[in-house]
């Protein structure tokens, strides 16, 4: 008789499977809480449709008005539209000066004579131009480099030595900014 490698294995009964068990409290602790959330947002916008007085926005905010500090008027012109005004019609303080002036008086003082005129400045030079230089032109917008970074500005943009960007055009294959000042930058 031969004996073959079957011969000589032992026989082990197969593995059984678990019974369907129960799940655990924790997980059926986290099922619960995932559809209690789920429903409570699914009921949440629709409570607050229903009930607007609980959810309304403050009077303060829903009025046009509002009692404003009594101080002097400024020459500023308001443009939001939607900018409230003062409600009341108590008349600004006109005793007091909005400019500070940081003077000492001259009590005690004997009369000055004058002096001789005060340089005015009218001979100073105009501030040297901030250089910047057109790094790229792509999507109708540029790429400015000058000391302080890069920019990407557009026609309209006020450019680093204060003018607007007026057009970008391309010029003989290359690009160039044209500025509000009349220069005309090309590309390096």
């Amino acid at each position: 008789m031969t004996v073959t490698d079957f011969d000589a294995d032992q026989v082990i009964q197969p593995m059984k499977r678990a019974e369907k068990g129960r799940y655990s409290t924790g997980d059926k602790l986290l099922v619960g809480t995932g559809v209690l959330l789920a429903a409570m947002a699914a009921f949440f916008p629709w409570y607050v449709f229903l009930n607007p007085e609980k959810f309304s926005v403050p009077a303060l905010w829903e009025g046009t008005t509002r009692d404003l500090p009594e101080t002097a008027a400024k020459e500023v012109m308001s443009v939001s539209p939607a900018a409230m005004v003062d409600n009341d019609s108590d008349p600004g303080l006109e005793s007091l000066d909005p400019v500070s002036t940081a003077t000492a008086p001259s009590v005690g003082e004997k009369d000055k004579t004058l002096g001789t005129p005060v340089e005015t400045g009218l001979d100073q030079p105009l501030p040297a131009s901030s250089g910047f230089r057109l790094m790229h032109v792509a999507n109708g917008r540029a790429l400015i480099e000058d000391a302080s970074g890069m920019y990407i500005v557009r026609v309209g943009s006020i450019l680093p030595d204060n003018s607007r960007l007026a057009t970008l055009e391309q010029r003989d294959g290359a690009w160039v900014i044209v500025t509000s000042n009349g220069d005309i930058i090309k590309r390096n």
